[in-house]
């Protein structure tokens, strides 16, 4: 296709001379092409306006070129950018007849334009982060940019709701942007046009009034410059001087920040000072001149020059007091400075700076994008400068959408579940099923920046097992354990309640201990599981109750307890235990069903050839025998010396967690050199049950252990237990 439309013509040679003018080169015969594709698909299409649709992205493209100079593969870019979204070409298309690189920077800004259509901002900073996670280059930005700014232009054409929402959308997201990027131009229009439709009778009121001053205020400005300009040429310095209003949307936020009427507004302008100069000192020079003529506000200094803007901004501001008492912002920079104020990352383009740049996430891109120019090796050229260009911001967050627009941050490789439970907790609770921008997907797939999620519930869902094996936000994984947890510590009560009720109805007592050596021998990891196998109807508890029967039957038949395999060491060598309060040398031993230790309130029990047995007062055993025959029971007390070590047992409960043996293990050892004679642990899922038995002098001695034991984090109980 040749172009024969003198207005196309004319129009191609503007934008020809403008990349020509800023751009270091220009592939002409491929911009031409996309100049004409771009009228191709476009030509049946009008804008709300009435004008050829063609001429958006042409206006697009020359704002790139005048504004963001960057090169001509983002001005190709902006041609095309509205393309695959309003007619019938796709990227593939694109890829082939122009490059990859251009497809991947027009795929991209269509996204950007689906991901807002119709939403209404209601977390901004949010917003901002979808949509730098959306981007891998750089050039998508700016392309939307200077969408966003003609559009913004040419916004009266639109209805007035739609109007507010873009005007809403551009003040909240893309001016910020746009300060971020460092161009500074673009900030300024953006916000005075979206202030224009926002508040269009406080933008018209304060636009009026500085029109009628206009006079006074250039005159004004001569009057405030005159002795400076006199100063400079005496220094034969290269320069510029401007005097501009502020813009309106910053007035009206400083009326607004200091709750004053325009008329009390008195810094409305700023004078800027641009020295063509490559010696930044000369800035410093100006302020002095500045400050010999003029007296400066103490508190209204900035140096941006040593310690820029995070955008990469640099200049001097200071504001002093000129003719008739008035106050003026006076500005100081280089051309340089200057350029990079307002044009922001393509400035950085014929700019190199010594100073290194670091990388830390949003603040500092436009640093991290200077660097990658400086360094680039001049070898690569440019297809290997670009390569570095690429952007991968925001990797470990994803911005997804609710049914109602509002927006959630997840972490990347998020599930549907996860996003249900960011919802409420209750929602991802009773999740069954999740459809993702309409479409029904697994609850273990993967969500992505921009996807809208709608979760589908049922009051008789629940979570189950699986779901931790794909939730990655720490709060799905909570729920999702407390209630596994839960839900076994139902099944656990259901089987101890069934237990209490079966060995009531065989007329049986179990000590701890007892229960322990029996779930032992059943071959179950801990007490839970056995009851938890009781609940789920797992075992026959009445074969194992009768077959505990017929054995307390036998037990029965031998009153005498056995002596304790542990405690033989504990036998005479403590001055004797004291029979009816004397040191009788009686032959003695401790009962092993309930290991006495110093401390504990004891008595004695008479036995055939032993002589007696020490038990605990509280010993099951012992008030079972002692039915049969009280008359054998002895008073007994402990000796005052406490040399000897006893044999103590305790019970453990906690949650499981790596280095909780190194814990236990350092609470006892570390207390008066305490000896573990062993320690059994045993792990269900998150929690560890474990005994333990160790050497003491004596019951205080056991209870300072208990206490220190009790102090772990992650403990739930210690008690002492009776057999060992």
């Amino acid at each position: 296709m040749s172009i024969s439309n003198p207005k196309h013509k004319k129009m191609l040679d503007e934008l020809l001379d403008m990349c020509k003018k800023h751009l270091q080169s220009v592939n002409e015969p491929l911009l031409i092409r996309a100049f004409e594709f771009s009228i191709e698909a476009h030509k049946n299409d009008l804008r709300a306006s009435g004008e050829p649709y063609f001429t958006h992205p042409f206006e697009v493209a020359m704002i790139v070129a005048t504004e963001f100079p960057l090169d001509d593969t983002t001005v190709i870019s902006a041609l095309l950018h509205d393309v695959v979204e309003d007619t019938d070409f796709n990227t593939d298309l694109i890829a082939r007849e122009f490059s990859k690189e251009i497809a991947d920077i027009v795929d991209g800004v269509t996204k950007i334009s689906g991901i807002f259509r119709g939403q209404e901002i209601t977390q901004a900073e949010n917003y901002r982060k979808l949509l730098l996670s959306m981007v891998k280059d750089v050039r998508v930005i700016l392309v939307k940019f200077a969408d966003r700014l003609h559009n913004m232009r040419t916004l009266e054409f639109v209805n007035p709701e739609k109007q507010r929402r873009i005007a809403q959308e551009t003040l909240e997201i893309y001016a910020p942007f746009a300060n971020r990027f460092g161009l500074g131009r673009v900030k300024w229009e953006l916000e005075d046009l979206s202030f224009k439709y926002l508040n269009n009778e406080a933008y018209e009121e304060i636009a009026r009034k500085i029109k009628s001053n206009r006079r006074e205020r250039e005159n004004y400005i001569k009057k405030f410059s005159d002795p400076i300009i006199e100063k400079l040429e005496e220094y034969k310095l290269k320069y510029e001087i401007i005097g501009r209003p502020k813009h309106l949307y910053s007035i009206y936020r400083k009326m607004v920040r200091r709750n004053k009427p325009f008329e009390e507004i008195y810094d409305l302008f700023a004078i800027r000072i641009i020295l063509d100069t490559p010696n930044i000192f000369d800035c410093y020079t100006i302020l002095g001149i500045v400050n010999q003529i003029y007296i400066p506000v103490p508190d209204r200094f900035k140096d941006y020059i040593s310690i820029p803007k995070n955008n990469n901004y640099q200049s001097i501001h200071t504001t002093v007091v000129g003719p008739d008492g008035k106050l003026v912002e006076v500005q100081i920079r280089t051309l340089k400075m200057n350029e990079v104020a307002e044009k922001g990352v393509a400035a950085h383009w014929r700019y190199k700076e010594n100073k290194a740049a670091s990388d830390k996430d949003l603040e500092n891109w436009v640093n991290w994008i200077r660097d990658i120019f400086e360094n680039a090796s001049k070898d690569e050229g440019r297809k290997g400068l670009m390569e570095s260009f690429k952007l991968n911001l925001y990797q470990d967050e994803i911005y997804v959408f609710t049914p109602k627009g509002d927006l959630k941050r997840l972490p990347i490789n998020s599930s549907p579940v996860d996003f249900a439970f960011e919802i409420h907790s209750k929602v991802g609770f009773h999740c069954i099923g999740a459809k993702v921008n309409g479409k029904i997907v697994p609850l273990d797939s993967v969500l992505h920046s921009g996807d809208q999620v709608e979760i589908i519930t049922s009051k008789n869902q629940h979570p189950n097992k699986s779901w931790g094996k794909f939730v990655v936000t720490h709060h799905a994984k909570a729920v999702i354990r407390k209630w596994i947890n839960k839900e076994e510590d139902d099944f656990i009560n259901l089987g101890k309640e069934i237990w209490d009720k079966k060995i009531k109805k065989h007329k049986l007592s179990f000590n701890q201990a007892e229960i322990n050596k029996l779930v032992l021998n059943l071959k179950f990891d801990s007490v839970k599981q056995f009851y938890k196998a009781i609940a789920q109807d797992k075992i026959n508890l009445d074969e194992v109750l009768l077959a505990t029967e017929e054995k307390e039957e036998k037990k029965d038949r031998v009153p005498e307890l056995e002596f304790d395999k542990f405690a033989n060491i504990a036998r005479t060598d403590i001055g004797g235990i004291l029979v009816d309060g004397k040191d009788s040398g009686i032959l003695y031993s401790y009962a092993k069903c309930c290991n006495p230790i110093p401390g504990d309130p004891v008595i004695g029990y008479i036995t055939t050839g032993e002589g007696i047995k020490i038990h605990r007062k509280t010993c099951n055993n012992l008030i079972k025998i002692s039915e049969k025959d009280s008359s054998k029971l002895v008073s007994v007390q402990w000796p005052q010396a406490e040399s000897t070590l006893f044999v103590g047992g305790l019970s453990v409960l906690g949650e499981d967690s790596p280095g909780i043996l190194n814990d236990l293990s350092h609470a006892i050892v570390s207390y008066q050199n305490t000896n573990i004679k062993s320690i059994n642990i045993n792990t269900n899922d998150s929690t560890f049950e474990g005994n333990i038995t160790l050497y003491v002098h004596n019951i205080e001695h056991l209870n300072r252990i208990i206490e220190r034991i009790k102090k772990i984090k992650g403990v739930y109980s210690v008690e002492r237990f009776q057999s060992i």
